[in-house]
């Protein structure tokens, strides 16, 4: 079966790998890396539906759930843990949960993989519901742990999207929208944490985004909700708060502290001059959107 992969086929460009220059290693590398943004042009309309999918589940207080093995898993991971200080959302609002457990972080637990029964297992242990949406995410599109977590959302009525490296992946068939990024044979072969790792994230990257636009959680193109949970995040607050009212950094700095550090109320405290109460009544019935809020 793998030999039949794109993933896992050779690069024609790349046969003489060991033979080259470290400079021809890293532009042979370079040039390989621009096939990602056109795979990933090629699928924007199924990045859309998933990107809706998420926004449609987060309005239910439904969660976005990525589910992968190896390189794929740390990914999912890795987009779910930021979400938290970015958008401040709750830990569990957006989840990355990966074969083996956290401990396949930073250990390989590549076993873990190949049993679907694992993969359904870890969705039965969150409570999955109807409400959400699970992302499988494998670069070969055939990892038993992700299609056994697919076929266990899809038998509880959950929004279901894959993300794959190959064409008419096995996966596909298991989501309601197949997302299938065709960036071809890695310089390093069967090595999927290069270019089909990078257009994973990518997309990754793309539906967290711009479904946290989707509800609100961004203005104009600021973090909003973002948790100032260290110095520099309490300092891009700040600015963020300055850059959109306009004011200077000692009346931020004030209104960030009236507001109990929450940017998005201390943006519609200065624009509408009206109290912490009135802007928190008037952010909840715009349904948390500062732009909403300020045309009231």
């Amino acid at each position: 079966m793998l030999e039949k992969l794109t993933t896992e086929a050779r690069n024609q460009h790349t046969m003489h790998l060991d033979e080259m220059t470290t400079l021809d290693i890293l532009r042979t590398m370079n040039k390989e890396d621009q096939q990602v943004l056109t795979a990933i042009k090629d699928q924007l309309p199924q990045i859309e539906k998933a990107t809706k999918y998420a926004i449609e589940s987060f309005n239910k207080n439904g969660r976005l759930i990525y589910v992968g093995a190896g390189t794929s898993g740390r990914l999912g991971v890795l987009d779910a843990v930021e979400c938290v200080p970015t958008f401040g959302t709750s830990p569990e609002m957006v989840q990355g949960i990966i074969a083996g457990g956290m401990k396949a972080l930073y250990e390989a637990a590549e076993g873990a993989e190949d049993d679907p029964e694992l993969g359904a297992n870890d969705l039965k242990s969150i409570q999955l519901s109807e409400n959400d949406t699970v992302i499988g995410i494998a670069a070969s599109g055939r990892t038993p742990y992700v299609i056994g977590a697919l076929q266990y959302a899809n038998s509880k009525k959950a929004s279901t999207v894959s993300i794959s490296c190959n064409k008419d992946a096995v996966m596909s068939q298991y989501a309601s929208v197949a997302i299938e990024l065709l960036t071809g044979s890695e310089v390093l072969t069967g090595s999927t944490r290069l270019k089909a790792g990078t257009s994973q994230k990518m997309v990754l990257n793309m539906i967290s985004t711009a479904s946290m636009v989707g509800i609100g959680k961004v203005y104009q193109n600021f973090m909003v909700d973002l948790k100032p949970t260290n110095e520099k995040l309490e300092e891009r607050s700040k600015r963020n708060i300055m850059e959109v009212t306009g004011v200077d950094y000692e009346t931020a700095a004030s209104y960030f502290e009236k507001s109990k550090h929450q940017v998005k109320i201390a943006i519609i405290m200065i624009l509408l001059q009206c109290s912490y109460e009135d802007a928190i009544n008037k952010l909840k019935n715009s349904d948390g959107f500062v732009r909403r809020a300020l045309a009231k």
